[in-house]
């Protein structure tokens, strides 16, 4: 199961929130088929994302949108920086 992991500072997490909820890029319609969202307990302008796909290629698929969003600026009004975004695979799972 691939995962696109995705991490950046924030000016504001309500106005990133309400931006992120308005989901611009479809995620549901681009394959994804999960998410997180992620907030250091010790950084409030900070976010984690974790979306997941079925195949890695709908993963590339959509960081590659999600570059076109940043790049232009719209959508993303709580930005700070630049994201950093990896796809990972999971090995492995264990509950307790």
């Amino acid at each position: 199961m691939p995962l696109l992991q995705i991490e950046h500072a924030i000016s504001d997490f309500d106005v990133w929130k309400r931006a992120f909820d308005s989901d611009p890029l479809r995620r549901e319609e681009s394959g994804v088929r999960s998410y997180r969202v992620y907030r250091p307990l010790d950084d409030s302008q900070y976010v984690k994302l974790d979306l997941e796909f079925d195949t890695s290629g709908e993963a590339e698929a959509f960081h590659a949108k999600l570059q076109g969003l940043w790049g232009s600026g719209r959508a993303v009004p709580a930005l700070v920086g630049s994201p950093q975004a990896r796809i990972v695979e999971v090995v492995q799972t264990e509950e307790y």
